[in-house]
């Protein structure tokens, strides 16, 4: 039974928001730091890595949808990914990086103080690019859940960049939202557990960021794609108007 768990997703291979959410007090102290997914995409996935891995065993690891599209992509069983920079970023990784990735798991439980048995999983416990929001209707829930141990009465999910907590036929879930690529509001978002759930933003000079970024990645787009993202051009009412006809709504009244 764990006390503290620290959880970061959707970190994007952006190096400055994930050490400043490293350098909070909480996620020094947590027993584990859970990475639920989509850690590598972005404009320092090598970085990234390479300073997760140098935390050794405090973290534990799961795979997200670009995670696998990158390693997809470096392997030749796709010629594009959606994502513009992400082809690029494939290309950064090392054969351990790429090592590393295909080891994860899709999702994992762990036991925490206060909240039970937790499953982590990138975007649905079944799938990891399927897509649930905090106003998913609960026959989405209820198919989403479809399969679970009766035991498990916490899901943590990422995928959406956006945090929230619902419950949805008895079970508690929590997004923590997108440390590296954030939508509605600045700052890198992530969450605490145990005994309680905390939804957390730690805020870090953006321009100084923006000026790692500048100088650390090759990514030909870099300017633009750090103004957009460490600025959260893209709000919430927008981020929910572009996911919500995935998440079947449009097609169950």
């Amino acid at each position: 039974m764990l006390n503290r768990v620290a959880v970061l997703s959707d970190i994007h291979g952006v190096l400055p928001a994930l050490e400043a959410v490293l350098a909070e007090p909480d996620v020094s102290a947590a027993d584990h730091i859970v990475l639920t997914g989509d850690i590598t995409a972005g404009p320092q996935p090598a970085q990234v890595l390479d300073l997760l891995t140098s935390l050794g065993d405090r973290v534990i690891w799961i795979s997200g949808n670009a995670d696998r599209e990158l390693l997809e992509y470096r392997w030749g069983q796709r010629d594009t990914i959606p994502d513009p920079i992400a082809p690029w970023a494939a290309e950064q990784l090392r054969e351990d990086h790429l090592d590393l990735l295909s080891s994860l798991p899709r999702s994992l439980s762990l036991s925490v103080n206060g909240l039970g048995k937790v499953l982590f999983c990138h975007a649905t416990p079944r799938d990891d690019e399927e897509v649930v929001l905090v106003d998913s209707r609960l026959d989405r829930w209820k198919d989403v859940f479809d399969g679970l141990d009766t035991d498990i009465r916490t899901v943590v999910c990422g995928h959406t960049h956006m945090p929230f907590v619902r419950l949805a036929h008895g079970r508690l879930v929590i997004n923590p939202g997108s440390i590296g690529m954030p939508y509605g509001r600045t700052g890198a978002h992530w969450a605490l557990l145990g005994p309680g759930v905390e939804l957390r933003t730690t805020h870090f000079d953006l321009q100084a960021a923006a000026t790692q970024l500048n100088q650390d990645s090759s990514y030909p787009d870099i300017t633009e794609w750090a103004d957009y993202f460490l600025h959260a051009r893209a709000t919430d009412a927008d981020a929910l108007t572009a996911f919500a006809p995935r998440d079947g709504r449009d097609h169950n009244p």
